[in-house]
């Protein structure tokens, strides 16, 4: 397919997804192959004690991400972007942005990594019968209510990050289905907020005589396919200053990251699972029923078409490797060895040389809290003995272990205890970029087998691009899994490495001395 043709005649679709430390922007033709990207990197900040974000630099972010995709194109194609198929955004789920009348913010974007809400969630998951996750939207409005915070009597707009951009691109309140299923719980059956949910909320907090009810605050839930608006003339201007991108374009339902990563996996049908680890981690296994009781640990969310998805998420997962890597290059840097773009590549394959059970290390990687374990704080932390194989492959098969070692916990709940099935699980994400590693090792974790495609790397940002163009490429009318399967993956099902006997019970192994050291951890939360 030429490229360039496709780009000058708007048949390209674009996703953008705000991740945790980058913004990624990616352009597909018309066969969904991604043909161009565009990136920026970003971090959040502790604002008052929260982690946030700016809200300048939401803008400003994705600003410089779409500009970075069309230098992208200019450079591979010489040509400009000005018209396009279809967009979409996506972002990481969950969280809390509160607008007042005029639309501006009433308090500091809140992420789904803070942690201040266990009163909350804990009261809601009662009223609710239901699990209720603190990074959930909810949970922060409901927090925000129990501490009394000035700004909640004025609230007029409750969205996530996914809604607030959307809303600026198309003047739109909607959200997509999975990403709402993360504000509060959705009902399948209607593929809306669960209506008894919602009545019980807004009588606990009557008596507080706010001027709002949660059903009026609230964004409007859109599955798959929807209509979700168009990029209006301040939409275009705001995502490209520079004037060149035409208004008029269809937007899909924004989405969360939970979402896009079920999508660019193929993991919306039941019995099929998808495993993304990047600075955070999660799993989703598309459920055939419900779970025979609420878990703690499990969060019950939906497809972006508004099944069931039983999600394992964790907040931490790549950063303690990320800052070791740093720590090796710049190591090199000081012995004079030149920049290796491989280094990443070299080390990760250089631990498939260390002992299957990393040769008795011990390390977490709890930068932040870590619900899944039960940590609302948390602290880095290397433990070894003397006796211990304190080699390099070891020390990185260990950090790479730790990765997922939350994971492991939250989903041997549904395999082990509620006999979950799952026909397929597909892995994405950073953590899965050099073949055959982390795959071979979370395979070990869940002791399943486990696929990676080609386009481990590419990501959610894919996924949003894909859901963009279900949107306005399905004259069949298909549903979400059958398009997928015929319009997208065509029978690709990636790369699968089955775990062995061995590489099981080394896992098995490092989980037992991570469970049992969980109590030093707790120590060094206590030590400040």
């Amino acid at each position: 397919m030429d490229a360039a043709k496709v780009i000058q005649e708007g048949r390209a679709t674009l996703g953008i997804e705000f991740g945790s430390t980058r913004i990624k922007a990616v352009l597909i033709d018309p066969g969904c192959n991604p043909i161009a990207q565009g990136s920026y990197k970003w971090s959040d900040s502790l604002v008052d004690g929260l982690w946030s974000y700016g809200i300048d630099e939401i803008t400003k972010g994705m600003q410089e991400c779409y500009a970075d995709l069309k230098a992208d194109v200019l450079k591979r194609y010489g040509v400009p972007v000005r018209k396009l198929a279809a967009i979409g955004v996506s972002a990481m789920m969950h969280g809390y942005m509160a607008f007042e009348e005029d639309g501006s913010l009433l308090a500091p974007f809140r992420t789904w990594r803070n942690t201040n809400t266990g009163a909350a969630a804990k009261e809601l998951s009662s009223l609710f019968v239901f699990n209720v996750p603190l990074r959930w939207s909810i949970s922060h409005l409901y927090q925000a209510i129990l501490d009394k915070e000035e700004h909640v009597p004025q609230i007029k707009y409750l969205t996530t990050l996914a809604g607030y951009i959307h809303w600026k691109l198309t003047g739109r309140k909607v959200l997509g289905v999975g990403d709402a299923s993360g504000m509060i719980p959705v009902d399948p059956a209607t593929c809306d907020y669960n209506a008894a949910m919602v009545e019980k909320f807004e009588a606990l907090v009557a008596p507080c005589g706010f001027p709002w009810k949660l059903s009026g605050i609230l964004p409007q839930v859109l599955p798959a396919g929807a209509d979700a608006g168009t990029l209006t003339a301040e939409g275009a201007r705001l995502l490209d200053p520079s004037g060149e991108l035409a208004a008029g374009i269809p937007l899909c339902p924004p989405e969360g990251d939970a979402g896009t990563g079920m999508v660019a996996t193929n993991s919306v049908r039941e019995r099929t699972g998808n495993v993304s680890a990047g600075t955070s981690s999660f799993s989703m296994i598309v459920l055939e029923k419900d779970l025979s009781q609420p878990y703690d640990k499990i969060d019950i969310v939906t497809t972006p078409d508004g099944h069931p998805v039983a999600m394992v998420h964790c907040n931490n997962c790549t950063g303690e490797l990320n800052a070791w890597v740093g720590l090796f290059r710049e190591f090199a840097a000081l012995m004079g060895y030149p920049e290796r773009d491989d280094l990443f590549e070299r080390l990760f394959t250089h631990s498939l040389e260390g002992d299957k059970d990393c040769g008795g290390l011990l390390c977490y990687n709890f930068l932040a809290g870590e619900p899944v374990v039960g940590f609302t704080e948390g602290r880095p932390l290397f433990v070894r003995s003397a006796g211990n194989g304190f080699t390099l492959a070891n020390f990185f098969r260990m950090l790479v272990y730790t990765s997922v070692g939350a994971l492991k916990m939250g989903n041997d709940i549904l395999f082990v205890k509620e006999g979950v099935k799952v026909d397929r699980i597909t892995a994405h994400g950073g953590l899965f970029i050099t073949k055959g590693v982390a795959q071979r090792y979370l395979a070990a974790a869940l002791d399943s087998p486990i696929s990676v495609m080609e386009t481990a790397g590419e990501g959610g940002a894919w996924g949003i691009a894909l859901l963009a163009a279900f949107r306005v490429m399905n004259p069949d009318g298909l549903l979400l899994p059958d398009w997928l399967d015929k319009c997208v993956f065509a029978g690709n099902t990636g790369l699968e490495v089955a775990p062995t006997p061995e590489e099981v019970a080394g896992f098995n192994a490092f989980m037992a001395r991570y469970e049992a050291g969980l109590p030093i951890e707790e120590a060094a939360v206590r030590f400040k």
